[in-house]
């Protein structure tokens, strides 16, 4: 059973029902774009859609737990944000590349989702990165990582950049993750009676020590469940900006103002290393999308894959592109 959280739902789901599930099957996801086909790197599947001969090329590494290729997951997110991305990048002429995590849906043969640290992540988009070229004839090639995907392709790039033009990090979090769950925990005050008992938990496993889950309140165990806790250890304390700088590489820190998941103050901290720059897209949530300013409003673009991405999207990823292949044609 898959039991990866997903941090960036925290806030807007409520504590009690961040538990993942097992991965949808991925036949039901968004249907396929006819000019798209499977690649694979080793037991990994992915997505290829070519734009046309000599595109700029860019991988697209999904954010955390059960999240498909497509951007949807289980837990009610079915807002097919990067489906929606690679359409809009071929359009604008960048062939793009999204695939499935190790261990879930077309990757699944590739082990148990729940057996990876951040550096076996690491290694896996180097690979795809490699694969990427490959397939395009493209000396280098673009990250992006959405969400927890940020911090991934960053320390993919801070472990090896050869063959990497620079790195798009979306709506992705500029503190060590252990530090925003224990904001969004806080943020809640349903979770005041077992507030205590989390803090210590995330204290401990802050400290690479595993938390024995049955002394925990029953509302914990998901969030803390053993299988998770080596992932959680070897990422969560990551500083997220030290990557970045270790990188060195061209980085755009691509930001909605209406993110209720990661905030702004993240992105002005994910940018301060000279390599890195940010935009903020006006009126733009965690998925992608223009919402409302409300609440409920924001979390209903979550279920509607039909809803468009931001214009300014695509045009702050093309933009950066052409900025990077300008300096270094």
């Amino acid at each position: 059973m898959i039991s990866r959280i997903c941090f960036s739902l925290l806030i807007s789901v409520g504590f009690v029902s961040i538990a993942a599930s097992q991965p949808a099957d991925p036949d039901q996801s968004t249907a396929r774009s006819a000019s798209e086909r499977e690649i694979r790197s080793g037991e990994l599947g992915g997505l290829l859609l070519e734009a046309s001969d000599n595109a700029p090329a860019i991988l697209i590494v999904p954010g955390s737990g059960p999240t498909d290729r497509d951007g949807n997951n289980p837990m009610g997110v079915v807002a097919s944000t990067y489906k929606l991305l690679v359409e809009d990048l071929a359009q604008a002429g960048v062939t793009s590349l999204r695939v499935d995590k190790r261990g879930m849906f077309s990757s699944a043969a590739a082990g148990d989702p729940n057996q990876v640290t951040q550096e076996i992540y690491a290694q896996d988009y180097l690979d795809w990165a490699e694969t990427l070229r490959a397939e395009t004839g493209q000396d280098c090639v673009f990250l992006l990582g959405h969400s927890e995907g940020g911090q991934m392709v960053s320390a993919a790039a801070a472990q090896d950049k050869t063959g990497i033009c620079g790195l798009i990090l979306v709506s992705a979090p500029g503190r060590p993750v252990f530090d925003v769950l224990r904001d969004q925990l806080k943020a809640n005050p349903a979770n005041a009676p077992i507030l205590d008992q989390a803090m210590k938990a995330i204290d401990q496993l802050e400290a690479g020590e595993n938390v024995k889950v049955r002394r925990l309140h029953p509302a914990l165990q998901g969030l803390f469940a053993p299988q998770v806790q080596d992932f959680m250890i070897s990422s969560y304390g990551v500083d997220p900006q030290s990557l970045v700088k270790q990188a060195r590489l061209p980085t755009l820190v691509l930001q909605g103002d209406r993110d209720i998941q990661v905030s702004l103050a993240d992105a002005e901290r994910l940018s301060q290393p000279d390599n890195a720059r940010a935009v903020i897209l006006s009126q733009v949530n965690h998925v992608l999308k223009v919402s409302p300013d409300d609440p409920a409003g924001n979390m209903a673009t979550y279920a509607d894959p039909d809803l468009p991405l931001a214009d300014s999207v695509v045009t702050a990823i093309v933009d950066f592109i052409a900025e990077v292949q300008s300096t270094n044609p």
